[in-house]
């Protein structure tokens, strides 16, 4: 007989139909019943979602129609969550201008307003104000809107800018004449959100999306020219390999790479002066070694694992012979020092590295070669640079919050080292960092690894085991998981709940080493410690089994699909959004936008017989059997290029068929959204409150005051 704790009545789930569907792998067959829920016309639906199967449709509006009943009891409570998150949002927050030149760029919102206004005002006139763009006059009209790179032309006359208007990251480019505030039609779509101007104003680089959504193409943009004649400065033949461009912070260069998921990179530059320039080829790719540069005073500065420099280090180069053989260690390679990125500027050299899991900022003197650091005291905290548009100053601008405090932005003298806070985020309902604590443990892995674990409670919650412990993880592509500030979780927070991350494999918090023990043939290693980080924080009284609440995004709901599906029992709850649940079927598929890129992080089951028994141990669409399962919530965007709409809908629909338990199998399907969901910010709030309503549902905590539900009685054991 099932402890969990029942959901009163409610309506019968949608249950989708089975279709014999059948394909034969290295000897083994795969059935999937469930096959018919993908789209034959996908990639037309991802930029038309209109032009949607008619059953494909009806099953995911049975599946909102579901949802809907099932939740209506929470509307209330939702509308509470709704209130207090938006409470903690300031409704006309105003970025801090990042200074290019004559003038000062930055984003505002206006109260009410879903969408940013990108401004900017003279340097000697601060206080007159041209808005550049309104997103919320430009969403008008649009079920989904999101804004993408922006880019003011060097000469401050014109600004370029992505705009996406289906949630499938198809982007078009729109131009903009600030003098006259009147468009070019320069007719630049299917494009990647970044573009980079050459220094004479008139040129434009941009990089095309192939039929397979992929970033394949990088072209040079003349205004005022048929766009169907633009010119093809490289194009990768490689479908495991992504493009990107940049500009250096100098303004020198225009940078090119290409390179797979994870090792593997290769990249260009040519001079931004030249609107003729030709690509210069800085270092052939070869496999496993990664590497990405920026110039400085005719040289190259380079981020590379070259020569077993597993956590990288930074050496130079002449611009004249920038390969290989010509680079001369800057910052060696120390092993668990992982740097992660560096900025350069005319006189110092900063980078952002990370040591035992916490960030830091170094920042260096090239005339002198002194170095200094910059860190925070707290347990857990993210630290990011956020470097502007200048080349010739000593101000650094970085970001500060911990999951307590609220975020800061400081311009910090390199010079000097002194200190200036810019802004300090304000949360307008109020707010205590001192009610709240930041804590670290480690867990004890299978293998005796040592996983960490940060955590944010109220200091006032005793860790006596009955707290409902929330445990989101990740562990990919080596993504770290720094903890911010993020005013949306003290709803949870202030309800008695333990939020809890955990670093497993898979991820880079501690070093390249901790992602590749996490991929390909070690990927269990990340399923594992994520048990191993909730048995610990049970053990140490912040959760007990049965009352955990799972949480994991794309990748990370696969981690969570992995893990339910081997010890269900720990969960009362997982929540799962945009999950990459069907990870088999879709490395089966090279016609998918991220499967050949891919392959490289789990391996290539078309051609390796291997790979594909690997993945079929794990996969956790594959691995659902008839067994007691927690209650489940799986999100979607139909428009998803990375994670498509059918696999949380397969997921769902198989959960639902085999599950012994009557627990809830909930989908939640974003009917004109992709794979960031709702693109306003007050919309994502309310996908917010759905989920943190669904995860106070099924743990009784359904009292809309946060004050309520803390004092009141404290769960049992399930």
């Amino acid at each position: 007989m099932s402890t969990r704790r029942e959901i009163p009545t409610r309506p019968l789930p949608p249950l989708a139909a089975r279709h014999p569907h059948r394909e034969r792998h290295h000897g083994e067959i795969l059935d999937d019943p469930y096959h018919w829920l993908r789209a034959a016309n996908w990639q037309q639906v991802m930029s038309e979602p209109e032009t949607l199967d008619a059953e494909i449709h009806a099953h995911l509006e049975a599946e909102q129609t579901y949802i809907e009943a099932v939740l209506a009891p929470t509307l209330p409570l939702q509308e509470r969550l709704y209130q207090e998150m938006k409470g903690r949002l300031q409704e006309d927050d105003t970025g801090v201008p990042a200074p290019d030149g004559p003038f000062a760029y930055y984003f505002r919102y206006v109260p009410g307003g879903e969408q940013p206004l990108f401004c900017r005002r003279g340097i000697a006139d601060e206080a007159r104000e041209a808005v550049l763009i309104d997103g919320n006059h430009e969403a008008a009209g649009h079920a989904f809107y999101r804004l993408g790179g922006v880019a003011q032309s060097p000469d401050h006359r014109l600004l370029a800018y992505a705009v996406d208007t289906s949630g499938g990251e198809y982007h078009r480019v729109r131009i903009k004449e600030l003098a006259s505030a009147q468009y070019l039609d320069e007719g630049i779509v299917n494009a990647q959100p970044t573009v980079v101007w050459g220094n004479d104003s008139a040129t434009l680089y941009y990089v095309e999306l192939d039929a397979h959504h992929r970033p394949c193409r990088i072209r040079r943009h003349r205004l005022g020219h048929d766009v169907t004649t633009d010119e093809v400065v490289y194009e990768e033949p490689d479908p495991r390999f992504y493009l990107s461009l940049a500009r250096s912070e100098s303004r020198r260069l225009i940078l090119f790479s290409a390179h797979d998921h994870s090792s593997t990179a290769e990249a260009y530059f040519l001079e931004a002066d030249r609107a003729d320039a030709t690509l210069v080829l800085i270092a052939a790719r070869r496999a496993g070694i990664d590497y990405e540069a920026s110039e400085w005073q005719g040289r190259l500065i380079i981020r590379t694992n070259i020569d077993g420099a597993e956590d990288f280090k930074l050496v130079e180069a002449p611009l004249a012979s920038p390969g290989p053989e010509n680079w001369r260690d800057l910052v060696p390679h120390r092993a668990g020092r992982l740097i992660i990125e560096f900025v350069v500027f005319r006189d110092w050299l900063v980078r952002r590295e990370r040591v035992d899991g916490l960030p830091r900022i170094v920042v260096r003197n090239f005339a002198s070669g002194e170095e200094h650091v910059v860190a925070s005291e707290e347990a857990a905290y993210s630290l990011l640079l956020d470097p502007g548009h200048e080349f010739a100053t000593s101000t650094l601008r970085y970001r500060l919050s911990s999951p307590r405090l609220p975020e800061e932005i400081v311009d910090y003298d390199m010079a000097s080292r002194r200190r200036v806070v810019r802004k300090r985020q304000r949360v307008p309902s109020g707010h205590e960092p001192g009610r709240y604590v930041v804590e670290r443990l480690i867990a004890r892995g299978h293998d005796g690894a040592s996983v960490p674990v940060s955590l944010l409670r109220r200091k006032d919650l005793v860790p006596d085991g009955r707290a409902p412990l929330w445990l989101y993880g990740y562990g990919a592509y080596g993504i770290s998981l720094p903890l911010g500030f993020d005013g949306s979780r003290l709803s949870l927070v202030d309800r008695g709940f333990v939020f809890a991350v955990a670093h497993v494999r898979g991820g880079m918090d501690l070093g390249y080493r901790w992602y590749a023990d996490g991929k390909l043939e070690h990927k269990q290693n990340s399923f594992l410690d994520y048990i191993a980080a909730a048995e610990a924080l049970i053990e140490s009284g912040y959760g007990a089994a049965g009352n955990v609440i799972g949480h994991g995004r794309s990748a990370g709901g696969l981690l969570l699909g992995a893990v339910v599906n081997m010890r269900p029992e720990l969960f009362r709850a997982v929540i799962a959004e945009v999950p990459f649940v069907d990870v088999l079927n879709t490395m089966l598929d090279a016609d998918l936008p991220l499967t050949p890129p891919e392959w490289d992080e789990w391996g290539n089951p078309i051609e390796d017989a291997e790979a594909f028994r690997r993945l079929a141990a794990y996969c956790p669409y594959e691995n659902i059997s008839a067994k007691p399962y927690p209650h489940v919530l799986a999100t979607g965007g139909l428009t998803d290029p990375r994670v498509t709409y059918w696999e949380p809908a397969k997921w769902i629909a198989k959960l639902r068929a085999l599950s012994t338990d009557d627990t809830l199998k909930l989908l939640k399907m974003n009917m004109a959204a992709g794979h960031a969901g709702s693109a306003g910010r007050f919309e994502r709030l309310r996908d917010q409150a759905l989920i943190y309503a669904f995860a106070l549902m099924v743990c009784g905590k359904t009292a809309t005051s946060a004050e309520t539900a803390l004092s009141g009685p404290t769960l049992v054991r399930p």
